[in-house]
């Protein structure tokens, strides 16, 4: 008997064992399924957050950015590849594939070209393009790879639409510099949109030889300081009255690969073009408008006779403006500026004497052999002493960057002092 009950004992033990193990497996794979069947919060996060195709009449991005600035992406491309295509007289030949990143961990291995994926490693963009050819028409299909932030999609996208349109982008220096200006350009507005960091360091650096930034044996993706360079001259060539109208034909013959060259177009202007592209340099920030700085290359200057003046009308909304007067050091000249102008909308006016901090007033700069003078002052009525030789140009004393919104004028008389009878005060309304 007491062995039988020890046989039942050691059975039921080992059947509680079985059934205890029974359970726990059954209670792991029950657990198992509903981790499957639910994900994390941390993967159902990354799963929401990853990249998302929106689609315009140009182009198709496939993004991880949040759906509003992902549509907001898609409106700056659409209006920038409006502006380009107007430029260029082309229109883009089909739509343009776009992998923008806004974070690497959103996107499935794989997703992305490899050298799509080192460029967005590395902070930057790439375009990807195909290329098929008879030697006459041409099929190409480009694709972009760009990291989100600092303008870099749009900047891809005009490589992008130049190999659409044309097949290629032309050189390093004017495709780079190009899609610079591309992702800067703002409808109906010619002033500096690039960021503050690289007209910082275009005003306080040696600048760049103008041949050098256009030499051909150049590599793309060198430097961001490089890339600043080559949009600066592109920005002062295409907006610069001077230039602008051989700029075009230069930029499309690069295009379609003809025998052409920066310094075949220019060489015969080069002190023209140093000088003013040196002029960029020194000025350039947010807000400057090169087309309103364009240097008047062809008025002629004087040296009145027999006490006879010169007269010159002075906008307000302008750089430096001929006076006609052609000074001799040492001599002195008298002066009388009437009108009254604005340095903003919505401004009080003033005369030529500007404001309680000489903002808005008259000053004058000798220019002499592509050389330019120290600004000094002048006003409504007065006389000065020449210091150098030269040609005599006036402006209204307001910052280069905040002359778009001016308005007004000054007529300014000048002569020499002592000769003729001497120049009357002058009359507040002509400027009005």
């Amino acid at each position: 008997m007491a062995c039988a009950s020890l046989v039942r004992f050691w059975i039921t033990l080992i059947l509680v064992v079985l059934l205890a193990t029974v359970s726990t497996e059954a209670q792991s794979k029950s657990r198992d399924a509903k981790a499957k069947a639910k994900p994390s919060k941390s993967a159902a996060k990354s799963k929401e957050s990853g990249p998302a195709e929106y689609r315009s009449k140009h182009f198709l991005v496939h993004t991880d950015l949040p759906p509003d600035d992902a549509r907001e992406l898609l409106k700056k491309l659409e209006t920038m590849i409006a502006l380009i295509s107007r430029y260029w007289g082309r229109p883009s030949g089909g739509v343009i594939e776009c992998y923008v990143v806004d974070d690497l961990d959103n996107w499935p291995p794989g997703s992305l070209n490899e050298s799509g994926l080192k460029a967005i490693r590395g902070g930057a963009g790439v375009t990807k393009s195909m290329l098929r050819t008879d030697g006459v028409r041409f099929q190409s299909k480009a694709t972009v790879f760009a990291v989100a932030e600092g303008g870099t999609p749009l900047h891809e996208a005009v490589h992008a639409y130049c190999t659409h349109a044309f097949g290629t982008c032309g050189p390093v220096w004017y495709a780079e510099g190009m899609a610079e200006m591309g992702h800067y350009w703002r409808e109906n507005d010619r002033s500096v949109h690039c960021d503050p960091r690289v007209s910082q360091y275009l005003r306080e650096s040696e600048p760049k030889n103008l041949l050098e930034i256009a030499a051909a044996d150049q590599l793309s993706g060198d430097s961001w300081q490089n890339y600043a360079w080559r949009w600066a001259l592109c920005h002062l060539l295409a907006n610069n009255t001077n230039y602008s109208q051989r700029f075009l034909p230069l930029g499309i013959g690069l295009l379609t690969k003809q025998d052409v060259s920066f310094e075949q177009v220019y060489g015969s202007m080069d002190r023209e073009v140093s000088f003013e592209y040196l002029f960029f340099l020194k000025h350039v920030e947010p807000g400057y408008r090169v087309d309103l700085c364009s240097w008047d290359w062809k008025t002629k200057y004087i040296r009145p006779k027999n006490g006879a003046a010169v007269t010159s009308k002075i906008d307000a909304g302008k750089g430096w403006q001929p006076s006609r007067l052609r000074l001799t050091k040492d001599e002195e000249y008298e002066y009388s500026a009437a009108g009254k102008w604005q340095l903003a909308k919505d401004a009080e006016p003033c005369d030529a004497n500007g404001d309680s901090d000489r903002h808005g007033k008259l000053v004058g700069i000798i220019f002499e052999d592509y050389q330019l003078s120290e600004p000094f002052e002048l006003g409504t009525h007065g006389s000065f002493t020449a210091p150098q030789d030269g040609e005599l140009l006036l402006r209204c004393n307001d910052a280069f960057a905040n002359i778009a919104d001016n308005s007004g004028f000054m007529k300014v008389k000048l002569k020499v002092n002592g000769e003729g009878k001497p120049l009357p005060e002058p009359e507040a309304t002509a400027g009005r």
